[in-house]
């Protein structure tokens, strides 16, 4: 057999994988040494995918990478439990070329191989099963409080085009309003389309209903529940976002790896000895960074510590910079308390 034909060995070698994620497809490109030297699309299952690396490349130091997204973390715990380095990243934090506007699968997953290699790939935190699972409550409770908003705005829209509201009409919608709308109005189709919205829209109310219960039953379990309550502006909902996101924050080394995953970390430009801070990055947690900015502005009626920095702050900053400021130093608060195992403690005005 001529020696040319032998299938090259990569035992040994560092090996880096990046995977395009699809529903029913995965596009994956593989790098070693800086060369491209394998690249195929298979079908979006996770044992299979993991087989077909371990034979392509036996004996190799796996890494692999994947972005974050609808597909959750399946693929990421079957590719660690097959003994790969598997890092899940998000999409915003990818480097992007200004000249490169061509985007296909197979590039997308060279990127994120290539990425790997370099270390320009920074991982996000990959929540136990366990922990995905109680955030499914708060976060499929905001799910549907917007649809259930969509459906409101679908009455009002239908209502306004059918001139049974008028342009000037400030009230909320509310069941009392649809049921005013309903008997003031005279179309038989409209009336059927308002009943129609309005089912949906009770619906929606009895299944919040049922989330919201069982988030009371499992805050009575959670040991960090007291601690975040205890903080200035954190309610019940906010203390059950809270935790199921962030737990007792020992996955966080320092501040700066918190703030940076909760995207309250303002952007940077620097040129010589100048330093510009702009806006916060929102790179991280969304549901988190909501809440703690919408806990800053209660806090800084209740803290006197965080009414003074805000004080200080705002002149020069402007109001929403400063409350994100305050955003940052309340979760700082509140980790230095989990960490000690105590509740929140305002701190003393310097």
């Amino acid at each position: 057999m001529n020696s040319s034909s032998k299938k090259p060995s990569y035992a040994g070698k560092d090996v880096f994988i990046g995977i395009d994620v699809h529903k029913r497809t995965y596009c994956v490109a593989v790098v070693v040494e800086g060369t491209l030297v394998k690249k195929w699309q298979t079908m979006a299952v996770p044992e299979q995918l993991a087989r077909q690396l371990q034979g392509y490349f036996p004996a190799a130091n796996l890494y692999s990478a994947y972005e974050a997204g609808f597909s959750g973390f399946v693929l990421h715990r079957e590719l660690e439990s097959a003994g790969m380095k598997n890092v899940v990243v998000n999409a915003a934090g990818i480097e992007t070329s200004v000249h490169n506007r061509v985007k296909t699968d197979k590039q997308d997953a060279l990127k994120l191989a290539s990425l790997l290699e370099a270390g320009r790939l920074r991982g996000i935190r990959v929540p136990s099963k366990k922990q995905e699972a109680q955030r499914l409550l708060t976060r499929t409770r905001q799910q549907l409080i917007e649809e259930r908003t969509a459906v409101k705005n679908k009455i009002r829209m239908k209502c306004h085009q059918m001139g049974l509201i008028a342009a000037d009409e400030q009230r909320q919608m509310s069941h009392k309003l649809v049921q005013e709308l309903l008997e003031k109005s005279v179309l038989q189709e409209l009336n059927l389309v308002i009943e129609a919205y309005w089912q949906v829209w009770k619906t929606l109310d009895a299944q919040l209903k049922k989330l919201e219960e069982e988030l009371k039953h499992q805050a009575q379990s959670d040991p960090n529940e007291e601690i975040y309550r205890s903080a200035p502006g954190i309610g019940p909902l906010g203390a059950r976002i809270l935790s199921n996101e962030l737990g007792d924050m020992s996955q966080f080394n320092n501040e700066r790896q918190l703030f940076s995953y909760t995207g309250l970390t303002p952007c940077e430009q620097s040129s010589g000895d100048n330093i510009r801070r702009g806006h916060i990055t929102r790179q991280g947690n969304s549901r988190v960074r909501w809440v703690l900015c919408e806990a800053a502005w209660r806090a800084i009626r209740t803290d006197p510590s965080l009414k003074e920095c805000f004080e200080r702050l705002y002149p020069r900053t402007g109001k929403k910079k400063a409350i994100v400021a305050i955003a940052r130093k309340l979760i700082g608060h509140i980790r230095s308390a989990l960490r000690q195992g105590r509740e929140y403690r305002m701190m003393p005005v310097a």
